[in-house]
């Protein structure tokens, strides 16, 4: 099960390989600025690092659920929500200097992912509706993308921005501290590291993740102990809403110090990838949002010095995922052919 993820990346990049040749480009080239240029200066390692830090939280709080067979496809738009409830106290108080401002912050975050993934817990909860259909069919992602645009061209719209579909800019008693002096990295790495931390604890030492382990891997088994599979789902779905939230107030006070419409990038789903590649272990986890940092610093090198499309970045990103998949399912099952057919047998 350890070589499964080094297995998916070598496969990646063999594939990347043929792929980046089969579109004209030098595969060498490609491969260097994705994979090795991120680490060839301090500046582009800083971005790497700023890239993990909402990464690996929302990728932690997908894990939990995903071990408990709960499977919450739209981090992104709890993610987006978060931010939004974050920047409502900088919008509303934006000559704010209380000290209690920063720390509220993080909290209005939480609170506001967590709202949206409850949603989705719900429905499921209460009509028995599958929440990967309910966060990813009945697009709650693209709905909160919805309400940023409807926010950031109206009632938010910084009136001295030169018409940008932006906030104004959050006062200092809101924005996170610098962590490492000369770069955009924040104080909010930390926080991300300390998600990685609680959701090791619960998930090896408290009871809590004991039953949501135990609903994942024996669900009847569960039942039959008296464990609550709809306790099980809000858990699970509130936990993920949470830390995608945080990650989305991070996000706001930290680099970017505005509500901007460019909010929404992609860390909801690429944090299925890292929870699944890390072999949803929170230190794998940790390993794995590290490696999908570097592929997306990488991949803003390789369209600069290797002239690749952002979506080559995308497939790779995928390969990564579906490598993965397919490695599991080999070690987990073992294929027997029997009159021309292919058997899985546990």
């Amino acid at each position: 099960m350890v070589m499964v993820p080094f297995a998916a990346l070598g496969m990646s990049v063999i594939a990347s390989l043929v792929l980046f040749a089969l579109y004209g480009k030098s595969p060498a080239l490609a491969l260097h600025a994705l994979l090795l240029e991120p680490f060839l200066s301090w500046q582009s390692f800083s971005e790497v690092l700023l890239k993990m830090t909402p990464l690996l939280p929302i990728a932690q709080g997908l894990a939990i659920g995903f071990r408990a067979n709960v499977f919450d496809i739209g981090a992104e738009g709890q993610y987006v929500m978060g931010a939004i409830a974050a920047s409502a106290l900088p919008v509303y108080f934006p000559k704010g200097d209380s000290m209690l401002m920063l720390p509220a912050m993080p909290l209005l975050g939480a609170m506001g992912g967590m709202l949206w993934a409850s949603i989705a817990a719900g429905l499921r909860t209460r009509f028995n509706t599958n929440e990967i259909l309910v966060t990813l069919m009945l697009m709650l992602s693209l709905i909160a993308i919805q309400v940023l645009n409807y926010l950031l061209l109206g009632p938010w719209k910084d009136p001295k921005g030169f018409n940008f579909p932006q906030s104004g800019m959050f006062p200092d008693a809101t924005m996170l501290p610098t962590l490492i002096p000369g770069t955009r990295v924040s104080v909010a790495l930390l926080l991300a590291g300390l998600v990685t931390v609680l959701a090791f604890v619960m998930m090896r030492y408290s009871f809590s993740g004991y039953k949501l382990l135990l609903g994942g891997l024996a669900p009847r088994a569960s039942s039959y102990a008296g464990f609550s599979e709809k306790r099980a789902v809000w858990i699970s779905l509130l936990i993920g809403g949470c830390a995608a939230g945080l990650a989305g107030a991070c996000e706001v006070s930290g680099p970017l110090g505005q509500l901007q419409r460019s909010i929404p990038v992609g860390y909801g789903y690429a944090a299925i990838i890292a929870a699944y590649l890390g072999g949803l272990n929170p230190l794998g986890i940790l390993a794995s949002a590290f490696l999908m940092s570097v592929i997306y610093i990488g991949g803003d090198n390789a369209m600069v010095s290797a002239d690749l499309p952002i979506a080559a970045v995308r497939v790779f990103q995928g390969m990564l995922l579906v490598f993965y998949l397919a490695g599991f399912t080999f070690i987990r099952y073992r294929l027997e052919f029997r009159r021309g057919q292919a058997v899985n047998v546990a």
